[in-house]
């Protein structure tokens, strides 16, 4: 596990890659229209990871000062999907820098999927 260590007169601050792929995941996942995290491309297949799991669709590497980071989202149907890239880079660059004080360097958006909405199944006619 990788960690960006913060050193001041009283100690340390250590940071965990996990917990800036938390912090990013959350900020993506408060974008309207972003429907999900992708677990990336893993052996060929994509799935659809829920609240429970947000570091997952998230990639994070971190420097001395800085850090870059990789999101694969699953966007809502019908979305302006550009929009929706930059407002997730947007909050999450703010996120991550606010929380951890990283130089959040680059947010790559990485669109995986679209969620298209279910179809309601049409009420059968009673007789």
């Amino acid at each position: 596990m990788n960690e960006d260590t913060i050193n001041n007169n009283v100690g340390s601050i250590r940071i965990s890659n996990d917990v800036v792929a938390i912090i990013a995941g959350v900020a993506a996942t408060e974008i309207k229209g972003v429907v999900g995290m992708s677990g990336g491309i893993t052996g060929g297949i994509t799935e659809l990871l829920g609240m429970k799991n947000l570091s997952k669709g998230v990639k994070v590497e971190v420097g001395d000062k800085e850090a870059i980071i990789d999101i694969f989202l699953v966007i809502e149907y019908g979305s302006d999907l550009a929009k929706i890239g930059k407002e997730v880079q947007e909050n999450v660059k703010a996120s991550v820098e606010n929380m951890t004080g990283l130089n959040v360097v680059n947010v790559n958006v990485n669109i995986q999927g679209i969620s298209m909405p279910k179809e309601q199944k049409p009420e059968t006619e009673q007789k």
